[in-house]
């Protein structure tokens, strides 16, 4: 008889967030698969739980989870968790939930906390259609290249932060998407110094500057999409270089470099470049 695998969802802050159900299978399953296994154990400390741990983190999560699969199959319950919130959701784990699937053991999701909807659920911008980014790169180049990928994107974006770089990626939104884009900075979401402000880019990154929001904690980004026309205007742009590139080089060189100027994948761009020259 194979076992069971929870992804299980913890408090981002507040422990009262825990639901009834999540506590009951803390408490009953054989292991719990922690990111870390001392801030889980704290929290099977405060809901009176024994229940005996084992760490699975980015470095460890292959071998890992071939031992947590050989278990699930001789019959064990296993709850998987993340330091907060829903895992996997910019956390480790999807080797586990993939290999155990793949071994035909039953994987059960128990739902909760999530920093993600929480924030969006706040932020007073539109929440019908979203695109998760989580984390941008931690160097300023390969941050704004993806930002620049991102400009023309209608739907809400939501962006993770870390207290070391949220006032250099809102400078970097406020420079790429235009300082008039609408936004929330949410900090420290369900604990004692929650904070969310919602403005424009340019006036969140002055403030964030000026340290009148506070660069303490963990914070969520939620900026409102695109306009149409700046949609629009974003893909004539690479239209113009699309064309002006492709009389003097090869097709894929000219796509490459537009790419690469641009920040936008390489192959959607070789895409537009052959639609381009078939509507000639």
């Amino acid at each position: 008889m194979s076992g069971v695998l929870y992804v299980l969802a913890t408090p981002i802050g507040n422990l009262e967030d825990l639901t009834p159900r999540a506590r009951r299978i803390l408490a009953d399953v054989d292991c719990v698969a922690a990111e870390d296994t001392r801030h889980t154990g704290r929290l099977l400390t405060h809901i009176g739980a024994r229940t005996p741990q084992t760490a699975l983190h980015d470095f460890n999560e292959k071998d890992a989870a071939a031992t947590l699969v050989e278990r699930l199959g001789q019959g064990e319950r296993v709850a998987l968790v993340s330091d907060a919130g829903t895992p996997l959701v910019s956390d480790p784990g999807y080797r586990l939930v993939r290999a155990a699937q793949d071994a035909g053991i039953r994987v059960v999701p128990v739902p909760g906390p999530s920093a993600v909807t929480a924030a969006l659920s706040v932020a007073g911008i539109p929440t019908d259609r979203f695109c998760f980014e989580g984390f941008l790169p931690a160097k300023a180049v390969a941050r704004r290249a993806a930002l620049e990928s991102l400009r023309g994107e209608s739907r809400s974006l939501v962006f993770f932060e870390s207290v070391h770089r949220v006032a250099d990626t809102l400078a970097d939104l406020a420079d790429v998407f235009g300082p008039d884009r609408e936004a929330c900075l949410a900090r420290e979401l369900t604990k004692l110094h929650e904070e969310v402000s919602r403005a424009s880019l340019g006036e969140l990154a002055a403030a964030t500057a000026a340290g009148d929001i506070k660069s303490k904690g963990e914070f969520v980004i939620v900026v409102a999409g695109a306009e149409a026309n700046d949609a629009d205007t974003n893909a004539g742009e690479e239209d113009k270089w699309l064309v002006e590139l492709a009389d003097a080089l090869p097709g894929k060189q000219a796509a490459a470099i537009v790419a690469k100027v641009l920040g936008r994948p390489r192959n959607k761009v070789y895409r537009r470049m052959l639609e381009l020259k078939d509507g000639q």
